[in-house]
């Protein structure tokens, strides 16, 4: 068993991922922690919430940052995910509240109180990762490790030719995140861009399960628009719940081992390259996957749902 706190900016691909792991039988996820990026820190929040008591469990979710570490702040791709982060689906107001505790808070405390249990799974900016450091940086030595949904080695950009979304959202945070002393592994561009959905394959999930895989049908209809327009093809990328599935199989995955560092000013801003001859630790980056059997793997894994 799998104990999973994700970082997350909801969203449409975080909705997939979230309710992955609410389903996963071999993950318990022990807290959500809300971050900017698909939409504004107090949607995500709001939208974080709302996943977790949709999939009836009585998880915590945290408010992060409202801002990167040092740069400004990037404008919210409205266009992506849609105003309220989940296509065209109406806002949804959960009936809990968010703990008082700070994102950086509950993680630390989290971490502190399991030693060498929690894996971290950041699928959005890596604000809060960074802040938790920040608080204490002793946390870095009591994970079990930190799964990044983020970034790009060879396989070029997604919101600039070199820069991919979450990394460029606070690449600062990301560089500190890739620095620290423990064992993260990047699940980026260079396989996420293989694994797809299509149209046909969430109308099915609506069947099996009609309340979480339905809600997944309809907001992903407007992913689906998005990506006929700007990509040029009829489905999406799975990004986020490809980094939840490299969780429970990362044998579906393979890894290179190099240490990265992030561009932070420039034109490059938010790439991310090999920092050889470095002393920081390696990061496993991701670089092949078992696309069906990961695509199958969720499938499965919400179709078991309500």
């Amino acid at each position: 068993m799998h104990k999973v706190i994700i970082d997350t900016d909801p969203g449409i691909d975080d909705a997939m991922a979230v309710l992955f792991a609410c389903l996963c039988p071999d993950i318990e996820l022990v807290g959500l922690t809300s971050i900017f990026g698909n939409v504004t820190t107090d949607i995500a929040t709001r939208n974080a919430k709302a996943l977790v008591e949709m999939a009836r469990l009585d998880v915590p979710v945290a408010r992060g940052a409202d801002a990167p570490v040092q740069q400004p702040a990037r404008p919210v791709a409205w266009e992506v995910h849609g105003r309220e982060g989940f296509g065209d689906v109406a806002p949804i107001t959960p009936a809990g509240q968010h703990v008082d505790e700070t994102a950086a808070e509950f993680i630390c405390r989290s971490v502190s109180e399991n030693p060498g249990e929690i894996v971290l799974c950041p699928v959005g900016p890596l604000t809060n990762l960074a802040r938790a450091l920040e608080l204490d940086p002793a946390i870095a030595g009591k994970v079990k490790s930190v799964t990044v949904m983020g970034g790009s080695l060879d396989a070029g950009g997604n919101v600039t030719p070199s820069s991919e979304a979450n990394i460029w959202q606070d690449p600062h945070a990301a560089d500190v995140v890739f620095a620290a002393g423990w064992d993260v592994t990047m699940v980026g561009l260079d396989v996420t861009h293989q694994v797809k959905c299509t149209p046909a394959h969430f109308a099915h999930l609506a069947k099996p399960a009609p309340v979480l895989g339905g809600f997944l049908n309809d907001a992903v209809q407007h992913y689906f628009e998005f990506h006929r327009e700007v990509d040029g093809f009829d489905g999406c990328y799975m990004h986020d719940p490809s980094a939840v599935v490299s969780i429970v199989r990362p044998d579906l995955f393979a890894v290179e081992r190099a240490p990265l560092r992030v561009i932070v000013d420039g034109e490059e801003t938010g790439r991310t390259v090999r920092a050889a001859g470095s002393d920081r630790p390696a990061t496993s980056v991701c670089t092949g996957v078992e696309v069906d059997a990961v695509r199958d793997l969720f499938l499965e894994t919400v179709s078991s749902g309500f």
